[in-house]
């Protein structure tokens, strides 16, 4: 009697432990298997293009699908050191520093256009230079406006679009460019705008504005960015960008139509806390693309400095369905 039981009690353990088992794994998102990582294949490279010397990291197999990453402001392609390696084993990845910014040559403002023209154009003329004329853009902050006109220019080139943080609506402006518009409208009448955007403070709160986790962030990238900020001329060039800024949000209604007529498959991955380009602005590509992905992150402007696996994870699986 004892012994019928105590087998009873053990088989209903075991069917509990079972049913326990799938539910776990059911709750489990697929993407959460370990990430396979390599820094082996990465180099680092500087070339000639238009006259202008402009450096870039690569990593992967040549022979992989390609995918271009496009920093944001004040950072470089170093934003990326830590996606790198996630994405190298499956794709080739290059991730070029625009004039101006990172190791590329910042030829001074008065003898250079710094304009997003002028960004995209050195983009296509180096990926035309290396031979690279089927990619997927990541794009993010400027990298927006910049892979915004590559796709206008050569839309025969995308093969897909990953959005983190890379804004081409009106409702993803947050309160700060209300200010940053008075200084389009009088440049010289609104010297404290630009004071304020290129100042330690906002460089350091681009990162951790909106932030739960402020001690996931490395204090190097916002004084190696603020650095770099200082060094001779670089005011000159952030002025002038800053001021062009106000043909990307003229331009935002020509990008939705694009948007529309080529439906490109679309990854929308979004530090949703960023006061900067606030989340309505990833919900926003949902009304043009109805079959883009959107995913709000709880991060914020800098997403990857928190959220690194998670992106990569998503960048993954999308690119094994939307990729060949």
């Amino acid at each position: 009697m004892a012994k019928r039981l105590f087998d009873r009690i053990k088989d209903r353990l075991a069917t509990a432990a079972a049913v326990t088992s799938v539910a776990l794994a059911l709750a489990t998102p697929v993407y959460a298997a370990t990430l396979e990582s390599t820094t082996e294949t990465t180099t680092y490279h500087r070339v000639q293009v238009d006259g202008t010397g402009v450096f870039y990291r690569e990593a992967g197999p040549a022979n992989a699908p390609t995918i271009v990453l496009l920093h944001g402001f004040p950072s470089s392609s170093r934003e990326f050191d830590t996606l790198i390696p996630l994405l190298a084993p499956r794709f080739h990845v290059i991730a070029p520093d625009f004039p101006g910014f990172g190791h590329s040559d910042a030829p001074a403002a008065s003898a250079y256009a710094y304009t997003f023209d002028h960004l995209a154009q050195v983009m296509n003329d180096l990926l035309t230079s290396l031979k690279v004329d089927r990619y997927t853009l990541y794009i993010h902050d400027y990298g927006a406006p910049v892979g915004f006109r590559m796709m206008l220019t050569h839309p025969e080139r995308l093969q897909a679009l990953i959005t983190q943080n890379g804004n081409a609506y009106q409702e993803g402006l947050g309160p700060k460019w209300s200010q940053i518009a008075q200084y389009w409208a009088n440049p010289k009448g609104h010297p404290e705008v630009l004071d304020a955007f290129l100042s330690l403070a906002a460089t350091e709160q681009r990162h951790t504005a909106g932030s739960a986790h402020p001690e996931r962030y490395n204090p190097d990238t916002w004084t190696d960015e603020f650095a770099h900020l200082s060094q001779p001329g670089q005011r000159e060039i952030q002025a002038a960008l800053l001021y062009d800024y106000r043909t990307n949000v003229a331009s935002y209604p020509t990008w939705q139509a694009w948007l529309r007529e080529h439906r490109p498959s679309t990854l929308v991955a979004w530090g949703a806390n960023d006061p900067s380009f606030v989340a309505p602005g990833a919900t926003a590509f949902k009304r043009d693309l109805p079959d883009a992905e959107v995913h709000l992150l709880d991060a914020g402007h800098f997403a990857l400095d928190e959220k690194t696996d998670e992106i990569a994870r998503l960048i993954l699986d999308f690119m094994g369905r939307h990729v060949r």
